[in-house]
């Protein structure tokens, strides 16, 4: 049989250009791998997951499997910045507040080795703290390590790096189809003009399209739920604007209980502050309804409670938030990832998955992308096992007979 020219054969397929993707391919291309990124839609469009101003990073999570990975992603997002010359992370401190008694917050301060703050009358604090009225009931936990990320300025920034090392990068590509050719070791992914590209190995990263593709593909339901979320800027009382600053040392914060809230500084519109409810309605990313409307009260009302409670005296909650954006999680039924080989007699080892990022993974994308690639490469991740990353964790066969996957209350 007649080989596939050069421009459609390639050691690594990755499908879907999100922050997954991008760091993905930049992984595999820095192995050395002839890699070809594929994006449905325009590279750094905002229809999915990884578009923005802002996410956060932090090490406090009340699942111990999650600091080792975001501690492995720090480092290599500081990596990316150096060999691309530009910052795309600013960091700063990060806050935790919750209820004394919520095993969730107790969890999560105690596996990102963050402090509990002392009381105004008892010990000096950082300035920042006069910031937040905390409950009576409540506390607070601080830790070093905290941030900012550029999203969109950080996808670019990975895809860069990768078509720097020789992937090549194409956008309004959409995959319909992943398939064995026959019986060779040749994976054919399909595209919706019927171009076929071939590749020793594929790493799927369709964020909120993952359902429909695995099924088309597979035939199976794996269970990513895609929610329509929303992002909300408020303004920030006269005089205080500078407090609430990275400039200023302002922390990245995360209240615990319900509903759960977290926060960025104010840096990406002056004068207004990021403070937005984690979740949403589920929705079907091919037929979103974009209109930003009463119908979204449900995800803006509880952070204009939690703000007149919290932060009263620094940010306004008056006629609502200034700024409110759209956004899609990809919701798995017990909030973790899904990091795993496709299988089957078909797939085998030569299809990775990466999905189900559940509103919390941005900041672990290069971890992610470094993970995927070498388990697409080389069968394994000794990045993961050096890092004491359990990958177990993100096995697509947690949900087998057990549809709420590792769901446990804390």
């Amino acid at each position: 049989m007649a080989a596939q020219p050069a421009e459609r054969s390639f050691h690594v397929i990755v499908v879907g250009a999100g922050i997954m993707g991008s760091c993905a391919a930049h992984a595999a291309a820095s192995r050395g791998a002839r890699v070809l990124l594929l994006e449905q839609f325009d590279l750094l469009h905002q229809r999915g997951s990884s578009h923005g101003e802002s996410r956060t990073i932090r090490a406090t999570y009340p699942q111990p499997r999650y600091p080792p990975m975001v501690r492995l992603s720090r480092r290599l997002w500081d990596d990316a910045q150096r060999d691309s010359g530009y910052a795309v992370l600013t960091p700063t401190p990060h806050l935790d507040l919750g209820p004394r008694d919520d095993p969730a917050f107790v969890a999560s301060v105690a596996n990102g080795g963050a402090t509990f703050l002392a009381s105004a009358a008892d010990a000096p604090r950082p300035s920042w703290a006069d910031a937040f009225r905390v409950p009576d009931g409540w506390a607070a936990a601080s830790s070093e390590l905290g941030g900012v990320m550029k999203a969109t300025k950080a996808v670019a920034m990975f895809q860069a790096l990768a078509a720097k090392m020789g992937a090549v990068v194409r956008d309004r590509t959409e995959v319909v189809d992943v398939a064995r050719k026959g019986t060779t070791a040749t994976i054919v992914v399909k595209t919706a003009t019927g171009e076929e590209f071939h590749g020793g190995k594929c790493i799927i990263t369709v964020g909120a399209w993952t359902s429909k593709l695995v099924k088309s593909v597979t035939g199976a339901d794996l269970p990513v739920q895609p929610l329509h979320t929303l992002i909300c800027y408020w303004k920030v009382k006269p005089g205080h604007e500078r407090e609430l600053t990275t400039e200023a040392g302002f922390p990245t914060f995360a209240s615990y209980g319900v509903p759960y809230i977290y926060s960025t500084p104010s840096m990406e519109y002056p004068g207004l502050i990021k403070i937005a409810m984690h979740g949403g309605p589920p929705c079907d990313p091919d037929g979103r309804d974009w209109a930003i409307g009463p119908g979204e009260d449900g995800l803006v009302e509880p952070v204009a409670r939690w703000i007149d409670e919290v932060m009263p005296g620094r940010v306004e909650t008056a006629g609502g938030p200034v700024v409110r954006q759209a956004c899609m999680y990809s919701m798995t039924p017990d909030e973790d990832f899904v990091i795993d080989f496709l299988g089957g007699e078909e797939f085998g080892r030569d299809v990775v998955v990466g999905a189900g990022f559940s509103g919390h993974g941005f900041k672990m994308g290069p971890a992610v992308g470094r993970i995927l690639a070498e388990m697409a490469l080389d069968g394994e991740s000794g990045t993961a096992a050096e890092a004491g990353v359990e990958l177990r964790h993100f096995s697509i066969r947690r949900f087998d007979g057990n549809p709420t996957g590792n769901a446990r209350s804390f």
